[in-house]
């Protein structure tokens, strides 16, 4: 399969084809990025996203991956959505604020398991510098050196927020009014009800 690397190669040669494939490879990740944060919009901020892409692909340098750079836009993208939201107030730190005390619903629409609604509305209740690690962690794997890259922190400070990140999202999910049953079998298993929302994020 060509890479990544290749295709952004030919693409900034003026091959708009490849341009074309390489977002059609990467559009799922990023609809999933903003699908469990925002309540509309989504798909506004999915085409802001590439648009920002294509205005600064010259300016990429590669020193994290083509995915990696496409994920720090749309976190970029997200602070300022919320930001504008909170009318550029500068004594609020978002990234400590959880997205439904931005305004977000507490409960998911989407159509899934118990066990999975409780992981996702536990993700919207966390602060969004945790939820955003976590959701990138679950759903696209990024790696403790792609998302410190990402963050602009050591690689080993990325490791320790993600650890700090879970525990913040089991205590959330545990404070939910739910059967017991379903609290411990989301809590045991929360990279397990992860992936079994991560095709519906991305549709």
């Amino acid at each position: 399969m060509v890479t990544d690397t290749e295709l952004l190669s030919a693409w900034r040669r003026g091959d708009l084809e490849c341009g074309r494939t390489l977002f059609e490879r990467h559009f799922d990740g990023v609809r999933r990025f903003f699908a469990n944060k925002l309540d509309h919009g989504v798909e506004d901020m999915v085409q802001r996203t590439f648009l920002a892409c294509v205005e600064g692909r010259d300016r990429f340098r590669e020193e994290a991956s083509f995915r990696t750079y496409l994920f720090a836009i749309a976190h970029n993208l997200l602070g300022k959505h919320f930001r504008a939201r909170l009318h550029r107030r500068d004594d609020v730190d978002i990234d400590e604020l959880s997205v439904v005390d931005m305004g977000a619903s507490p409960i998911s629409q989407l159509e899934v398991r118990a066990e999975a609604r409780l992981l996702l509305q536990g993700l919207r209740q966390i602060p969004l510098s945790s939820q955003v690690l976590l959701e990138l962690y679950f759903w696209e794997e990024l790696s403790g050196r792609e998302l410190g890259l990402l963050l602009g922190i050591p690689e080993d400070t990325a490791r320790s927020r993600l650890r700090r990140a879970k525990r913040e999202l089991e205590a959330a999910i545990k404070r939910f009014e739910a059967n017991p049953a379903e609290l411990e079998s989301t809590v045991s298993d929360l990279e397990g009800w992860a992936a079994s929302v991560r095709s519906q994020l991305g549709r």
